[in-house]
């Protein structure tokens, strides 16, 4: 059956390509962003008590080169095949480099109504890939010899307000420890499902409102846009069981490769590259990737990763 999350963001599609207006109220979305964003970040950090990190580093290398290496494969591809300028090729690239909060909570969903496991700091794997496809596009689109951009650049990425939240919600789970926020559980976990519906109830009508922008972006992007998470997806999943991820951890991994940022990197982009389109980049993300991915990339995703891991073990 399909999970109801599903459904409401299919809801929000269908009524805003309607132009049936169920917006939730001025608000109330950048609310529930918060809200995922920080339950994602405390159910990591209550975790965080049971990992050992020197296991953990090698694997966090090797996520952080995985979203370089989309983020510079993707350029030449829009620059060279797509002939978009050098800072729409670079910010387009960098959204597909990073990860999408949205995308990464609809895929915890799914393997949480299958009664998947999956290792408990996967959303560590958020910050990680959040932040080096930000400074590669910059480097792509300037050089590097764009010092004077660094400063607030690094500012952005490192002080915006998703990473912010997810760190910070890290850092409040593993310094209370379970034992200490069974109180606050049922706020920030129970109800966590019931917040992803509405938020991306919001997400199918602003999807609906972005879809027009692709229609001067030609079939290129389009293409571009369910290709890049196919592939993404691919090297994520192979990754995630090379590294010894289990099936549910490995696809979480896979998801996150296959998702393209709309929250911290438009946030850069629009701060060090001013004259890169940015309606480019969210028509491809939220228009094509973000409905693709969690409609049909996510179970799709988990059966890829199960055979692979099933012919590797």
């Amino acid at each position: 059956m399909t999970d109801p999350v599903i459904l409401f963001f299919l809801f929000g599609l269908v009524c805003g390509l309607l132009k049936i207006d169920l917006k939730l109220p001025k608000g109330f979305y950048p609310f529930l962003s918060a809200y995922l964003l920080l339950s994602i970040g405390l159910k990591g950090g209550l975790e965080l008590r049971h990992v050992n990190l020197q296991s953990f580093g090698p694997q966090a290398i090797a996520v952080i080169l995985m979203g370089v290496f989309i983020t510079v494969f993707s350029f030449p591809i829009l620059k060279g095949w797509g002939r978009f300028d050098r800072d729409n090729a670079a910010s387009i690239a960098a959204h597909y480099g990073s990860v999408s909060v949205g995308t990464f909570a609809a895929g915890i969903a799914f393997l949480q109504q299958k009664n998947i496991s999956f290792e408990s700091y996967v959303p560590l794997f958020v910050v990680l890939l959040e932040v080096p496809a930000i400074i590669v596009g910059i480097v792509l689109a300037k050089g590097v010899n764009a010092r004077d951009q660094l400063k607030p650049l690094l500012r952005e990425v490192f002080f915006g307000k998703s990473i912010v939240l997810l760190v910070g919600g890290l850092v409040i789970g593993a310094i209370s420890g379970e034992e200490n926020f069974q109180g606050a559980s049922f706020l920030f976990f129970d109800l966590f499902k019931g917040a992803l519906a509405l938020f991306l109830l919001e997400m199918g009508q602003v999807t609906a409102d972005r879809a027009s922008s692709l229609k001067k972006s030609g079939a290129f992007l389009i293409g571009f846009a369910v290709i890049m998470p196919l592939f993404g997806a691919s090297l994520g999943g192979l990754l995630g069981v090379s590294l010894g991820l289990s099936v549910g951890g490995a696809t979480i991994l896979a998801i996150l490769a296959a998702s393209s940022s709309y929250i911290a990197v438009p946030a850069a982009m629009s701060i060090s590259l001013p004259k890169a389109n940015q309606s480019l980049s969210l028509g491809a993300s939220l228009g094509v990737t973000f409905p693709f991915n969690v409609t049909i990339g996510i179970p799709l995703y988990y059966y890829f990763v199960k055979m692979i891991d099933s012919y590797l073990n």
